[in-house]
């Protein structure tokens, strides 16, 4: 099969939305307090790593800036190499844990490119498995995600505190 069909993701689109307002769903869960809550698994100078409440597989995660730009040419380039770097040590974070056959990564600037957060510019670590597409999300409609977020998150916070060069959300900023 030549695509990931996430139907699931439809409560996603169908949710009732904040308002509009200047400052974007990252934004808020950024300045929260609560990291726990929000699924963020780590902090830096100038982004951080959450999960994907609305999953495409398991472990699906973005890696953030912290200012909220709608594309790379509003990044400073300390911001989009701290921004790669975190990708990249979530992309170790995520192989340790889950053990997954492969990845995409990507980002999608724009409506038309698919971004559900067009003002937030975020990157998308959805790590694949051999046979991921199976018959669950076509048939059923669903998908089998193996791990509660909130238990996949500790993990994944625990990998990612082992880098020592990598803030953890309980450290301060």
């Amino acid at each position: 099969m030549d695509s990931l069909h996430a139907p699931w993701r439809i409560d996603y689109i169908l949710a009732p939305k904040p308002p509009l307002t200047d400052v974007s769903l990252f934004t808020r869960i950024a300045q929260s307090n609560d990291d726990e809550a929000n699924y963020i698994l780590a902090r830096g100078r100038t982004c951080f790593a959450l999960l994907n409440t609305y999953p495409y597989t398991g472990g699906h995660l973005m890696t953030v800036p912290y200012r909220q730009v709608p594309d790379f040419n509003g990044l400073t380039d300390q911001e989009i190499a701290e921004l790669m770097l975190l990708t990249r040590r979530c992309q170790n974070a995520l192989t340790e844990v889950m053990r997954p056959d492969g990845f995409n990564i990507g980002v999608n600037l724009g409506k038309v490119a698919g971004a559900g957060i067009i003002e937030h510019l975020h990157i998308h670590l959805v790590p694949r498995w051999n046979g991921d597409t199976n018959f669950m999300p076509v048939i059923a409609g669903t998908t089998v995600v193996p791990q509660a977020l909130k238990e996949l998150a500790a993990r994944l916070r625990e990998a990612l505190a082992a880098d020592s060069a990598l803030r953890t959300p309980h450290s301060a900023l």
